[in-house]
């Protein structure tokens, strides 16, 4: 059917129809009063969603790379030392975009399919007796890889070496599909999206900021205007923006947070877990294997499958496409031709991954993939099965 197209990629994601119903708005005026009394309480929701009492949120008409830049322009000077690990295409990313900011990037390199090396970023920071390094970087979810971070355990790690550096973790991946705790993990500066977890289309940078990192935009040298977090806040702080906003987003976000709030995050979280169980069930009915090295780094919004040898996966996601009109995520990086990757959040639910495997299924066979047809379906079928029947002994 014509417009059907429902995408199983790591983002943009599936809108659902109230958040797009809630974009189709007419311009209005973003300096009436009506305007001011609509972004503090929006704001503030957003809050909850990182996990944060004391952060300023802002939001810039941006990807999540724009938010990158936002943080890092905006915090830091060129020249300043900054620690990253590199372990898929997205930590990559991040660390090429401060190389060209001018700041000085000590990379820990990893096997891709690895996580954030907690023990080798506290070994780092301890040597560091100096102080010289002024900011940690890490992935919290590793989109090209599906493997996710502990967060928590890198700050622990950071306070154990008693080094001042900020903690900045790009969760674009993970924020409202994956818990995240900003303040409990004492992150200074969150980067995230719209078009993720928040199920919005691309466009809208959302960040959470600390109140040690909005005091070193005092002395921070680099350049900025646009992304200029001083001048977002005192914006915002006002009701308002220093520019024209991104207005129809805005009001899908308000829907979205709604949608998220109504369904409670602590059941957002576990849907997304359950959901992804299931697609890793079928995984490995399919006899293949995912990325992510050990189960506790599998991610919940994102599987990344590896292809057997000999097979092309850029091939099989064009197959899909063109046979069958549904989306998948080609490899990225050092997985290009050899993965494809099941986006599995923001609107989800049991039904609709099954479609998405069932897909990915015919595809496969039809380009001779040493897979049963069916079996990775029933798999998942048989753990969301269960997980209906757990629910309704439950509820009784």
């Amino acid at each position: 059917m014509a417009g059907e197209n429902p995408v199983f990629i790591p983002g943009p994601t599936n809108m659902p129809e109230r958040v797009r119903r809630a974009i189709d708005i007419p311009s209005r005026d973003h300096r009436a009063p009506d305007f001011v009394a609509f972004l503090g309480p929006l704001l503030d929701d957003v809050k909850a969603v990182f996990k944060t009492r004391s952060a300023e949120i802002l939001t810039f008409p941006a990807s999540g790379t724009g938010g990158w830049e936002a943080a890092i322009t905006n915090a830091l000077s060129p020249g300043d030392k900054v620690l990253a690990a590199r372990y898929g295409m997205f930590s990559q990313r991040w660390i090429d975009l401060c190389r060209h900011h001018g700041l000085d990037v000590e990379v820990l390199e990893c096997p891709w399919g690895e996580g954030a090396p907690v023990a080798r970023y506290g070994e780092r920071l301890a040597a560091d007796t100096g102080h010289e390094i002024k900011a940690v970087l890490v992935t919290h979810n590793e989109t090209a890889t599906g493997v996710v971070s502990d967060v928590g355990a890198l700050r622990r790690a950071m306070d154990a070496a008693g080094h001042p550096a900020m903690l900045f973790v790009d969760c674009v991946s993970s924020l409202a599909s994956m818990d995240f705790r900003m303040d409990e993990w004492g992150v200074d500066i969150a980067v995230s999206g719209s078009q993720k977890g928040f199920m919005l289309p691309a466009g809208m940078a959302i960040l959470a900021v600390s109140p040690k990192a909005m005091a070193a935009c005092e002395s921070a040298r680099s350049g900025r205007s646009f992304f200029d977090f001083r001048q977002m806040a005192g914006a915002t702080g006002q009701g308002g923006y220093p520019y024209t906003p991104p207005l129809q987003l805005l009001a899908g976000l308000r829907e979205s947070l709604d949608m998220l709030l109504e369904e409670g995050l602590e059941n957002v979280f576990a849907r997304h877990r359950h959901i992804a169980e299931g697609v890793r069930r079928a995984v490995d009915a399919w006899g293949l294997r995912l990325c992510a090295a050990r189960p506790e780094l599998y991610s919940d919004t994102v599987s990344t499958v590896m292809v057997p040898e000999g097979f092309d996966a850029e091939a099989l996601t064009n197959h899909a496409l063109q046979a069958y009109g549904v989306s998948f995520g080609i490899g990225l990086g050092e997985t290009a031709g050899k993965a494809f990757r099941i986006g599995h959040l923001g609107m989800l639910s049991e039904t609709l991954a099954l479609s998405g495997l069932a897909t990915i299924e015919m595809a496969m066979r039809d380009l001779d993939y040493p897979i049963t047809l069916g079996s990775g379906v029933a798999a998942a079928q048989e753990h969301y099965r269960a997980g209906r029947r757990l629910a309704r002994a439950s509820a009784a």
